[in-house]
């Protein structure tokens, strides 16, 4: 009798190599998938933002344009003053503000084609065209 409660003890007391095996493959199984989502939700986030932030920039460049008259020739025109802007009353933009969300450059033309000067979002990717979170976006539309 004594020698089966013992037995029965030490069963009890801790997992099977099969139990802790199972159970690292579940933890993996989950973890894939939340960090597979969380990926998914940063993009669409830093890509909103970087839309966002297109839109202000925009608007930070039409004010250097009712201060000196034109838009400006680059878009660092925004944070120093360039020797052609006899009216600049900036900084207009911080450095840190001429970068998206994901660290690349607007793209920037003046003058533009689609108005006084285009304003460019390239996505993602950071490079004309694409899909998805790559898909570039213009002050334009």
């Amino acid at each position: 009798m004594q020698h089966k409660r013992i037995r029965s003890l030490r069963r009890a007391g801790g997992f099977t190599l099969l139990e802790m095996l199972a159970v690292i493959v579940l933890i993996g199984i989950v973890g894939a998938v939340v960090v597979t989502q969380v990926g998914k939700n940063m993009d669409k986030g830093k890509y909103g933002a970087g839309k966002a932030q297109l839109v202000t920039l925009s608007q930070k460049v039409e004010n250097y344009a009712l201060d000196n008259g034109t838009p400006p020739q680059q878009l660092e025109d925004l944070v120093t003053k360039p020797a052609n802007a006899p009216n600049w009353q900036g900084p207009y933009a911080k450095e840190s503000e001429l970068k998206d969300p994901w660290g690349h450059t607007f793209g920037y033309k003046y003058p533009g084609d689609h108005g006084n000067f285009d304003l460019i979002f390239y996505g993602r990717d950071g490079k004309p065209g694409g899909d998805d979170y790559d898909k570039d976006v213009g002050n334009w539309q």
